[in-house]
């Protein structure tokens, strides 16, 4: 009896090693070995869900934090399980308008009249980082994104320092003293990173987990950091934002988020293909992409998962609540977040705050909701169904 109890107990322990190596196998260890246990829990819960449920999820404006969180319960009842929110910038200039769309810090919230709101960097992001605190609290699933100046403009630009579309992109040159140790624009850069570096180490240093994606939407043609592919591209951008956040501020609380647009062909407004600004499987934990005008096709879906070898790939932004009926040919998406504003269903402008679409997905059984979520001892579990 004894010797079958050691030879079920060396047989047992080969078949759970075998399991936690294909679980690395398969994405399942965070990319920064540091990563704390709370994000390493918010990771292996994702993994949880992968293929079976979906995540809803909201943008929200550091201007009007609260707003459309309100907006999603007064259409579909219920609260999203994610919420995203922006570090953003402050907008300069007489053009300051043409940017109300993205929700700079600075700006009253999109499609209010757009006026300055007279507030600081440093009050906006605090409150940034105090409603992310009061969410977390709740159980949410927190995300966070960072539209940036150019670094010469640290937090203070023109919008068209950020959009400066395909034929005022960084040159070459520029690009590479960005990204090369100890030149005066990496200089900046790093400045400009301590800033957000900052807050994200309160959250750090109160156990949050955040899914961090910045510089979204790189294989487009509209931000400084979009259209560079290849080896000495967007690859090398990102890799020292994440050595920088990791090794120097040890920001041990993030996943990484590499989020590109879905890729289409539309003069003027291209996205290239994911491989072409895909930094490896090394630096990132979730694979995202962005769409819009409805552009459900299958190969967004496909592809990310293809290229990402099997790790979790999400819709980091949207611009419409997807039909419940994608989760059947689309399952692997582990989160959708609506970008603000979107959540209003503009189709209809007699009662724009009524989006059936909207409530049959919160409604459907394969959305996550906040009301299913328990959080009991701050690690997300789903509530067990009677």
């Amino acid at each position: 009896m004894k010797v079958h109890k050691l030879v079920f107990s060396i047989l047992f322990s080969c078949l759970f090693v075998a399991a936690c190596d294909k679980q690395i196998e398969q994405g399942f260890e965070p990319v920064n070995p540091k990563t704390t246990p709370e994000a390493r829990q918010l990771l292996s819960f994702l993994y949880s869900l992968q293929g079976k449920y979906t995540l809803t999820g909201q943008h929200n404006f550091v201007s009007d934090l609260p707003r459309y969180d309100n907006v999603v319960f007064s259409i579909t009842g219920k609260y999203p399980a994610v919420w995203g929110g922006d570090f953003s910038f402050m907008a300069q200039g007489d053009s300051a308008y043409k940017y109300q769309h993205c929700g700079p810090m600075n700006l009253t919230t999109p499609f209010d009249s757009c006026a300055f709101n007279g507030r600081s960097v440093t009050d906006l992001r605090q409150s940034l980082i105090d409603e992310v605190k009061r969410r977390y609290a709740e159980g949410r699933i927190i995300t966070l994104m960072w539209h940036c100046c150019f670094p010469t403009g640290c937090d203070e630009c023109d919008g068209a320092d950020i959009w400066r579309l395909a034929d005022r992109l960084p040159s070459q040159e520029e690009w590479d003293e960005l990204v090369t140790d100890g030149t005066e624009l990496n200089t900046l850069w790093k400045k400009q990173m301590d800033g957000v570096a900052a807050y994200l180490k309160q959250l750090r240093d109160t156990n949050i987990p955040v899914l961090w994606r910045p510089f979204h939407e790189m294989n487009g043609v509209w931000f400084w950091w979009c259209n560079k592919p290849g080896e000495n591209g967007f690859k090398k951008l990102w890799i020292a934002m994440y050595e920088y956040f990791t090794h120097h501020h040890e920001l041990n609380n993030l996943l990484w988020v590499w989020n590109t647009n879905a890729p289409r062909d539309i003069p003027g407004d291209e996205a290239g293909p994911y491989e072409d600004f895909f930094p490896g499987v090394d630096y990132v934990d979730v694979l995202a992409a962005d769409v819009y005008r409805n552009d459900w096709k299958q190969s967004h879906h496909d592809d990310l998962l293809k290229i990402g070898g099997g790790k979790l790939i999400t819709l980091g932004e949207v611009g419409n609540v997807p039909a419940a009926e994608l989760y059947e040919t689309q399952p692997s998406w582990s989160w959708f977040m609506v970008w603000g504003y979107c959540i209003y269903n503009f189709a209809n402008r007699e009662n724009r705050e009524s989006n059936p679409v909207a409530k049959a997905t919160y409604d459907d059984p394969r959305s996550i909701t906040l009301d299913k979520i328990d959080f009991t001892g701050n690690t997300y579990k789903l509530k067990k169904t009677e």
